[in-house]
């Protein structure tokens, strides 16, 4: 675990906007950090366009690159392509934050269950069927009124995917990486997330061996609420936290 730091970072974190346009950052020579739309585009002049189009294609060049790898890697008897397809479908229904957003539901309302998770995090997700399949340990942390908790992995982006799938491009990136042990809560004013001033924020440093997960607070507002709704209101980011969970007026 590593805890707050004073200074703030050198860099800033690229993230994905709410629009789902890319973010990107550009820090500035007084310390403070200017945050501009970017067009994914950007930079490709018409003509690399026309020659898309001309080829009769609407994949990028980077998918048509590991289009072509696959198919090199499947003759080869390499890779089989009806297994990769299985694994295409597994991380597409059935690994992802769904998976945690039920946990932390359960937790809201089975304090038998929190008190589990608490304990050994392994143990009691595999009860709900989830399983690592790399053999780490996983982790709870329990976000409160006084301590705030949030996931890095410094050295590079170890992940609890059985309960959170694909981790996203921001938390693997070595701005992200290094600006959450030194600047968290410039992190979090980043995601727009904003904590009183004595709250204390801990950063935990994910491992091969240990990874965590973050058990935000239940919202208030949610009293009998069923675990199906209260997980509408976990995202992936909350239980990485660098956000809050939802309100319940923002699902409604």
């Amino acid at each position: 675990m590593r805890g707050e730091r004073g200074n703030p970072g050198h860099t800033a974190l690229d993230m994905l906007g709410s629009a789902g346009k890319i973010t990107s950052s550009a820090f500035l020579h007084d310390g403070t950090t200017r945050f501009q739309k970017v067009n994914p585009m950007a930079g490709q002049d018409h003509k690399h366009e026309h020659h898309d189009h001309e080829h009769g294609s609407e994949l990028s060049e980077t998918q048509l690159r590991v289009r072509a790898l696959e198919t090199v890697l499947t003759e080869k008897g390499y890779i089989d392509s009806e297994t990769i397809d299985q694994l295409i479908e597994a991380y597409e229904t059935q690994i992802g934050p769904h998976n945690g957003a039920r946990v932390i539901a359960r937790a809201w309302v089975d304090p038998g269950f929190k008190k589990d998770l608490l304990q050994d995090a392994s143990k009691a997700v595999a009860k709900l069927g989830y399983v690592s399949r790399v053999g780490d340990h996983l982790i709870a942390v329990e976000n409160t009124p006084r301590v705030h908790n949030m996931i890095v992995c410094t050295l590079c982006s170890c992940y609890p995917w059985e309960v959170l799938g694909l981790p996203p491009v921001w938390y693997k990136s070595a701005p992200y990486r290094s600006r959450a042990v030194k600047d968290p809560r410039g992190v979090l004013a980043d995601f727009e997330t904003s904590l009183p001033a004595d709250t204390e924020i801990r950063v935990w440093d994910s491992t091969a061996e240990a990874r965590y997960i973050v058990v935000p607070m239940r919202p208030e507002g949610t009293e009998g609420w069923s675990e199906e709704q209260l997980a509408q209101l976990v995202s992936r980011d909350s239980m990485i936290g660098t956000r809050l969970a939802d309100r319940p007026e923002k699902t409604q």
